[in-house]
């Protein structure tokens, strides 16, 4: 019997997902993580909730799978902003995202130390301490594609 409720769950979000969603993305036929080229770990970790029309939890797991995976390449048990700020500091960078050797390579090393930063604290921390926070699709997808363009940018570092 519980299968058949979860089964029917399931399909009960699903079709809320598809009457809430913008036409464009009903038409394609092709899963939104898809076609957004969402980074693997972070559609391992969040493509079933997402499809459960589980939104707001869907974002907060990725941002907290970013923030464990900074803390570990970074070598700290810092979380959150405080992480962030540390990490991708530009004058002693934990987690090095260029050879730093050039005034636009420190901005940019700068500029994505306040992206992670500003990600966890906009993004991250409300779902983490507001009960019940509610996220269209749309919402949760834009938030899952700035995590997966993060990780994306971590893995793209030679020094990481």
């Amino acid at each position: 019997m519980t299968n058949v409720l979860k089964r029917f769950e399931s399909i009960t979000r699903r079709a809320f997902e598809y009457t809430s969603a913008p036409a464009q993305e009903e038409s394609t036929g092709v899963h939104p993580f898809d076609e957004r080229n969402m980074h693997p770990d972070i559609a391992s970790l969040t493509q079933k909730l997402f499809d459960d029309a589980h939104y707001a939890q869907a974002t907060f797991e990725a941002y907290k799978y970013v923030d464990k995976k900074v803390a570990k390449l970074a070598g700290v048990s810092d979380t959150g902003v405080k992480l962030m700020m540390r990490a991708f500091n530009e004058k002693s960078p934990l987690v090095k995202l260029n050879a730093l050797s050039s005034i636009s390579e420190t901005d940019e090393q700068e500029g994505y130390k306040f992206i992670f930063s500003g990600s966890v604290m906009a993004i991250r921390n409300p779902r983490g301490h507001e009960p019940n926070m509610k996220e269209t699709p749309t919402e949760c997808l834009d938030h899952l594609s700035l995590a997966s363009m993060l990780l994306r940018r971590i893995e793209k570092s030679p020094w990481v």
